[in-house]
Formats: structure tokens, C-alpha cells, sequence
């Protein structure tokens, strides 16, 4: 198991819509709104890094409205 943390920076004013499609993706398995420089941190799980990188490139950042993401991965021992 996978587990990464995503950064999200949206445009103002859309950080509702964006959090309801956000919940919607396979893999996100918490959401948080923050305040500062990024509005949200999503927890991802999956099953591979490859996966982690289709979510994140293919699920969320083509969500309309989203400015830019940081990936943090965790590391396992």
C-alpha cells in the first residue's frame, strides 16, 4: 500500500465544487480544507506509486478550477 498526501491550490471561489468532485475520486480516502497557500490536503491510497501518479495526473488535476498540486509520498519501512 501507497499512501500520498496531495497539496491542492484552487481558484477562489470554486473550493466547494472542487471538494465535491475531490471526494468523489477511487482513492481519496480523507479530504481537509486548509487555509494558506494550498486550500485542500487529500490522503491517497493505492496500490502502487503508478497508481498514485494516475490519480493525482489523470483524476485530479484535470479537474477544472484546480491551479496547481504537490505530491508528498510516505515512506515505509
Amino acid at each position: 500500500m501507497v499512501v500520498a498526501y496531495v497539496l491542492i491550490d484552487t481558484y477562489p471561489g470554486r473550493e466547494e465544487e472542487i471538494a465535491d468532485k475531490l471526494k468523489s475520486i477511487g482513492g481519496v480516502s480523507e479530504l481537509y480544507a486548509l487555509l494558506g497557500e494550498y486550500d485542500f490536503i487529500a490522503k491517497v491510497n493505492a496500490d502502487s506509486y503508478r497508481e498514485v501518479e494516475n490519480i493525482v495526473m489523470k483524476r485530479i488535476r484535470s479537474i477544472q478550477g484546480i491551479l496547481d498540486t504537490k505530491t508528498l509520498t510516505e515512506i515505509t519501512s
